[in-house]
């Protein structure tokens, strides 16, 4: 009965204390500013819709954002654009332009805020099955971060894949021409 005493008197005390002495959660900001520095090339960020599916496999991460998808996007691209060794490809599923408001009341909106908060990047639509696959694919090989919000409204995720920051794709293509270029006149010198 004394030891009931004691612990009950210990933990009214320790619980008077308040949350003081339990270190401070990571919230979904730190994950970003955190993983916005690991990642790199070929790696995914997903902002997602509430229902995004969670996976079990190697390589997807998951933090829960108490916000929509558009104001995670904002801190995203912000964070990203802080760094100079990624930018993003950013990719909206296919659907989100055919979902009426009808159907899901507030997409509207939903898309004019998401264009703002995209900072003028390009955009590719893909159909949402595709971009899945897509990540499934990295995944094996890359991390994928997937950031779920509470939006809840059907194809509003927005999809980052990561390019380096000091090297595009027109560099990229200029890069393999010289080189095919240099082996076709190494092929075509004559033998002496």
């Amino acid at each position: 009965m004394r030891a009931c005493r004691w612990i009950l008197t210990c933990v009214m005390a320790f619980s008077s204390l308040g949350c003081g002495l339990y270190p401070k959660q990571p919230t979904w900001k730190d994950a970003v500013n955190r993983q916005v520095g690991q990642l790199g090339y070929r790696n995914w960020i997903i902002i997602a819709e509430a229902s995004f599916p969670a996976h079990s496999r190697h390589g997807f991460r998951q933090v829960t954002a108490d916000v929509e998808i558009p104001e995670a996007v904002d801190y995203v691209l912000n964070a990203m654009e802080q760094t100079q060794h990624v930018r993003p490809q950013v990719y909206l599923p296919r659907e989100q332009r055919s979902v009426e408001n009808d159907f899901a009341p507030g997409i509207e909106e939903m898309r004019k805020r998401t264009k703002e908060a995209l900072h003028g990047h390009e955009t590719t639509e893909l159909e949402q099955q595709s971009l899945l696959t897509l990540l499934e694919d990295a995944s094996r090989s890359f991390d994928v971060l997937v950031i779920r919000t509470q939006t809840a409204l059907p194809y509003s995720s927005v999809f980052l894949e990561l390019q380096p920051g000091y090297w595009d794709a027109d560099s990229e293509s200029r890069l393999r021409d010289r080189m095919n270029a240099e082996r076709m006149r190494k092929i075509s010198r004559p033998v002496p």
